[in-house]
């Protein structure tokens, strides 16, 4: 016990050092995130907001809808989940038209007017937030099923910074790879990043849990980039978590 670094007194800083940079491996982060939204006891979330369609993303939502050459178009917009596994978001104009992504059990369909942005946001956020199982070792398989399509390399785990708060992530840590990130502090999804058969790199974060408006049920924002460019995003303005909402739906 002679070691320079203990008789300084350097022992406890050491452990303190390490206890504060461990990093779960991407089992127990899972295994966490299915608790977390298991202690919802939520069944069904009703989120009415506003879909803002930005670049690209405005464009083609534009032309989609009736509204072509806008630089920016902003629609009405209705999320529905129903555990296990089904979501509906419809984009809606104040002249009628729309657009509907339905995901219902890993099936998708389209209602209306076809839009990939709202196919793109609604799969990962059916396969996240809507992932329920009999048990919560189902659950997480898949998740991780899911993650593996995606090829997130789930063997690797760093930490990350989205916004001012910290989260997993779970993936190669290089730029431009999938990646998956956990909030570190209540382990609900945070943001997905993929590579699409085209090498576009898809990105949707996950944004304000914990909000008024639809407390930990549901993130209040949820942001779809692609490339490093904004295409669309969700904002809640109120939610229902007691509606019942009719199987024809999705």
């Amino acid at each position: 016990m002679n070691r320079p670094w203990h008789r300084f007194g350097l022992l406890p800083l050491l452990v303190a050092v390490t206890a504060s940079g461990y990093i779960l491996p991407a089992a127990s982060i899972l295994r966490r995130m299915s608790e977390a939204r298991e202690d919802l006891q939520v069944s069904n979330v009703r989120v009415d907001g506003m879909l803002t369609f930005a670049n690209s993303g405005a464009r083609a939502a534009g032309a989609a809808l009736g509204a072509p050459g806008r630089s920016d178009f902003q629609t009405d917009a209705l999320l529905l989940i129903k555990l296990p596994g089904r979501c509906r978001l419809e984009a809606t104009t104040p002249e009628g038209s729309r657009s509907v992504a339905v995901w219902s059990h890993g099936k998708e369909r389209t209602e209306g007017a076809p839009l990939d942005e709202l196919s793109a946001v609604l799969r990962q956020i059916c396969s996240f937030l809507a992932a329920r199982s009999s048990t919560e070792a189902e659950t997480r398989a898949a998740v991780d099923r899911h993650l593996r399509a995606l090829k997130v390399d789930v063997r690797a785990t760093t930490l990350g910074r989205l916004g001012n708060q910290v989260a997993y992530v779970l993936g190669a840590a290089a730029e431009g790879q999938p990646q998956f990130w956990v909030y570190k502090d209540n382990f609900l999804p945070a943001r997905v990043r993929w590579t699409d058969a085209e090498k576009k790199l898809w990105d949707i974060r996950f944004l304000d849990y914990g909000s008024p408006v639809s407390g930990e049920s549901f993130p209040r924002v949820v942001e779809l980039y692609r490339d490093g460019e904004l295409l669309l995003r969700f904002a809640g303005l109120k939610s229902d978590t007691r509606s019942a909402l009719a199987d024809k739906l999705f």
